[in-house]
C-alpha cells in the first residue's frame, strides 16, 4: 500500500498509455527491470511488464458475489484474482485522498506547485505507511518488515522501456492464469 513512483503533471484528459510511455521513458522514470510487472487496467496493453486482464470477461468484483456464480475457466479466475490485487492499488489512491483532503478539491495553486504537491502527499503517505506502527486511517496494524519503497533500482539493470503487445507476453499470461486456475480447482475438489 505504498507508491513506488509518482508522475504529476499531465493534464487529466491524456491517456493513460500516453502518461504511461512518457514515464518509462524519461531518464529517470519508471523503472521496471525484465521479469518483474505490474497490474494494468483494461485501459493498456497487456505487454511485457504490464500485466492486464483479459477483455470481454468478467472482471469486477461484485460481478462474483454470488457464490454460484465462480470462474468457469482460467480467464475468468485471472480476472477475480487481478481485480482483487487490483483493489489494493485502488485502495491506496482512496487512502491517500482520504488522508490529503487538498487532493480532492479544485486548486488554485499554480500548475508547478500542485504537481510538487502531489509527489509530497505520496511521499508522506509512504513515510506514514513505513514508521507508524497503526495507522490512525484504518486501524490495520503495519509491519516494518515490507520492502522499502524509493530504493534506486541499479543502472546495471536492464529494465523494459516500451509498451507494446506481444505474443509471447500474451501466452505467458495463458501459461499464468491456467496454472492459477489448475490450482484452484485441485483445491476445490
Amino acid at each position: 500500500m505504498k507508491f513506488v513512483y509518482v508522475l504529476s503533471g499531465w493534464e487529466g484528459l491524456a491517456t493513460d498509455s500516453r502518461v504511461l510511455r512518457d514515464a518509462i521513458t524519461r531518464h529517470n522514470g519508471l523503472k521496471i527491470p525484465f521479469g518483474n510487472y505490474y497490474l494494468a487496467d483494461a485501459g493498456y496493453t497487456n505487454g511485457q511488464g504490464f500485466l492486464a486482464p483479459y477483455i470481454g470477461t468478467r472482471y469486477h468484483l461484485q460481478e462474483w458475489e454470488d457464490f454460484d456464480r465462480a470462474p468457469r475457466n482460467h480467464e475468468e479466475y485471472f480476472n477475480m484474482k487481478h481485480s482483487q490485487a487490483r483493489n489494493i492499488i485502488e485502495r491506496c489512491f482512496g487512502l491517500l485522498k482520504k488522508r490529503w483532503a487538498i487532493l480532492c478539491s479544485p486548486s488554485f495553486y499554480p500548475i508547478r506547485f500542485q504537481g510538487r504537491m502531489i509527489i509530497a502527499c505520496a511521499l508522506l503517505h509512504n513515510f506514514i505507511r513505513m514508521y507508524m506502527d497503526v495507522n490512525p486511517e484504518e486501524y490495520t496494524p503495519i509491519t516494518l518488515d515490507e520492502l522499502a519503497i524509493g530504493e534506486d533500482i541499479p543502472d546495471v539493470l536492464e529494465s523494459i522501456d516500451v509498451v507494446e503487445a506481444s505474443d509471447e507476453w500474451s501466452q505467458w499470461r495463458d501459461d499464468l492464469a491456467g496454472e492459477m486456475f489448475d490450482t484452484w480447482v485441485s483445491r476445490r475438489t
